[in-house]
């Protein structure tokens, strides 16, 4: 997904003369030939992640596009306050694109680890679009439409993927279908394909999207029996609320699958993560078995 994102970001930067780029070092070396060619849209502000958000807003302010780039927890956690002030509150629009996702990078340990990135995005209300890709082949459709408007968006890119991609996937798509008032499972991003494992032979129905903000809630709708169970990969339980809301009307049990909120204190990999979190094929299908079947219970 990263090289997708720097392959795309640089056609841009050729092809667009609004667009621009904004980094605090991360990836700077692969953008270095982009930033010859355009020394006044390719800017890096060194390790200074605040700084970076208020150069794009005012980069934003005079009709630029800004696409501003680097580690999750750097770009999301660290500059929060700038997202709110010099974006949100300002008014403008900016495209974040992150690397490292939940424990992407969890040699580094808990200073790279960004589970609740998505939810911050959620306390600034309705107006960011949050994009969470589930392969490469998505990347460059979404970033290409993002740089088409003044809008604030954020693209959540992660090592982890899936085996295809869905570049159309804005709704929900439903990949195994189910019998009459099945249970509706949905997974977000690169969480698919260990739910299309965990759930082989259950009669449920899988639906996909990599598009978290704003959620497909008429699909949701459609689709929702009686049980619905939400599988993401940032911090669990992020997307409750939206569902609960959109379903306001209609008795449902939900349970939502995610990362933990206990800080495990772990390094380890992030297929080590993924198992102690739950969200590998197998603890997923435990956490879904015991659930469904609770409800025979």
């Amino acid at each position: 997904m990263r090289n997708a994102f720097i392959d795309t970001t640089t056609s841009l930067l050729d092809d667009d003369p609004r667009t621009a780029l904004v980094l605090a070092d991360i990836s700077a070396s692969q953008f270095a030939p982009a930033g010859r060619r355009h020394p006044d849209r390719v800017l890096n502000v060194g390790i200074r992640e605040q700084l970076m958000i208020g150069v794009a807003g005012g980069l934003a302010l005079t009709g630029l596009r800004p696409i501003v780039h680097s580690y999750a927890t750097f770009l999301v956690d660290r500059a929060y306050e700038q997202i709110k002030l010099d974006l949100d509150h300002q008014g403008v629009g900016a495209v974040l694109v992150s690397i490292g996702a939940s424990y992407d990078g969890s040699r580094e340990g808990r200073t790279h680890q960004s589970p609740g990135d998505v939810a911050l995005f959620d306390s600034l209300g309705d107006g960011w679009t949050v994009r969470v890709p589930g392969h490469p082949d998505e990347v460059t459709p979404l970033l290409r439409s993002a740089a088409t408007t003044d809008d604030p968006v954020y693209l959540r890119l992660s090592e982890q993927h899936n085996a295809r991609g869905y570049p159309g996937a804005d709704r929900l798509r439903v990949l195994r279908r189910g019998g009459a008032n099945a249970p509706l499972v949905v997974a977000v991003g690169p969480m698919l394909d260990p739910t299309l494992e965990a759930t082989e032979q259950m009669d449920v129905t899988v639906a996909y999207t990599h598009t978290a903000r704003p959620f497909d809630t008429p699909g949701l709708r459609a689709l929702a029996g009686t049980d619905v169970v939400l599988v993401e990969p940032y911090l669990a339980g992020t997307s409750s609320a939206v569902v609960s809301q959109a379903l306001a009307d209609v008795p449902h049990r939900l349970l939502a699958l995610g990362v933990a909120q206990t800080d495990l204190r772990r390094y380890g990999d992030p297929a080590d993560h993924a198992r102690w979190h739950g969200l590998d094929a197998a603890g997923l299908r435990r956490s879904i078995s015991a659930f469904l079947g609770s409800a025979r219970g």
